[in-house]
């Protein structure tokens, strides 16, 4: 929001100045012709410098539990016919985020100027995605915005349910993971240098494992210094990598490939299309906005581009089940769902099949994602602990039957 002063004529003639807070130029003319102000210069003036806060870095994040519940709480109090700018300021009130009440008072004084929900929202696109504009926009111009946060809450629950199973699946592995990489460093640094110094009071003939072992704890002594070094710069070179365009669509593309979890993966990302899909169509939003803002919506810049070349297909003059065959992304059971949706004029119902039949598919690999894993984790322990029984054992029975002899 802004503030803008103003000179313009009233219906009597005379002059009168001014000033506005308004989103924009164009906000204030509005204004002005509606108290019956022919404005004459419209000019916005300099803000002054805010109060110093809190960096971004350091402010408390707002979930996707919070957005949920704001969309829960919105749909109660529109239904219940409270005027929007009242409805956010008392929420704001009521929150315990202060970045998410900082939003929710600024979207409050946008509305009190004149300026309409979705507008308001977009000036806050790193909490509302596009998504989220775009059906509140709908739902604003049908005069159902009661009806667009209950659509919104019932899709935010389903994504974080989705979000929450997958990082559940996946936790146990990476705990297991992380305790090998510090098991690895703790030997290297304080096991294996005990041993080496045994052995080379003895002067024993060493074997190659135990050459190898003895090798690396050397080179984690003695480098130790440029391997967080290396393993920073790479970590920062890959993050950097990732922003780019071209680096976060390989990585999209790889994680869909990747062993077990990028079947799993790839699914969710196809129930998240069509939840989003359907909801968009069931909202009165075009078919050819809908796909685009689909594509934003799945989280997957790879499965992003497919879907936008569903959009371009349609636009040629294909229908939905040809663009959607084109895409390769789905079954033949679920392009059959979208054939029987197209010619019954029920698609938004159809993705929502489609999406739950995706989602229980993604909730039965999840609960059977351990046991698939675990046999290759007990693997790789039951290999390092091979490669350190070779390489500590062997050499202590060599030097116990020269003692012995």
């Amino acid at each position: 929001m802004a503030k803008f002063s103003y000179r313009g004529r009233s219906a009597s003639g005379e002059l009168v100045t001014g000033a506005i807070d308004a989103a924009s130029a164009d906000s204030v003319a509005g204004q002005l012709v509606n108290k019956k102000i022919t404005p004459i210069a419209i000019e916005k003036q300099r803000e002054a410098s805010p109060p110093l806060a809190l960096p971004v870095l350091f402010q408390k994040k707002i979930q996707l539990d919070e957005i949920t519940m704001l969309c829960r709480q919105m749909y109660s109090l529109t239904k219940a016919g409270v005027v929007l700018n009242r409805a956010f300021k008392g929420l704001a009130e009521s929150v315990n985020n202060p970045r998410l009440a900082a939003v929710l008072l600024d979207i409050e004084r946008s509305l009190n100027s004149g300026t309409n929900l979705a507008t308001s929202l977009r000036r806050h696109r790193d909490v509302f995605d596009s998504l989220f504009i775009n059906i509140m926009q709908v739902g604003e111009n049908s005069g159902r915005l009661d009806l667009a946060f209950q659509q919104l809450s019932f899709y935010l629950e389903l994504e974080k349910d989705t979000r929450r199973r997958i990082s559940s699946a996946v936790r146990y592995p990476m705990f297991v993971l992380f305790a090998i990489s510090i098991a690895i460093v703790v030997l290297n640094i304080w096991v294996i240098p005990v041993f080496a110094d045994m052995f080379s009071k003895f002067g024993a003939e060493l074997p190659w494992q135990t050459q190898l072992l003895i090798g690396t704890s050397n080179f984690f002594i003695e480098h130790w210094g440029l391997i967080i070094v290396v393993l920073v710069a790479a970590a920062i070179a890959l993050r950097q990598y990732m922003a780019s365009d071209a680096g976060q669509l390989r990585w999209d593309r790889l994680r869909l490939r990747l062993p077990l979890i990028g079947s799993i993966l790839e699914r969710a990302t196809l129930a998240r299309f069509g939840r989003s899909f359907a909801l968009m169509l069931s909202s009165g939003v075009p078919l050819i906005q809908a796909l685009e803002l689909a594509s934003q919506a799945v989280g997957n810049v790879y499965m992003g581009g497919k879907i936008r070349d569903m959009r371009e297909s349609i636009q040629r003059g294909e229908s939905l089940l040809r663009s959607a065959a084109q895409s390769t992304m789905f079954t033949p059971l679920v392009l059959q769902m979208i054939q029987v949706g197209e010619e019954t004029g029920q698609v938004d119902e159809m993705l929502n099949e489609v999406a739950s039949f995706y989602e229980q598919e993604v909730d039965y690999d999840l609960k059977n994602l351990s046991s698939y894993i675990e046999p290759l984790l007990i693997a790789v322990i039951a290999g390092l602990v091979m490669i350190l029984a070779l390489g500590i054992f062997l050499p202590m029975w060599d030097m116990m039957s020269v003692m012995q002899g």
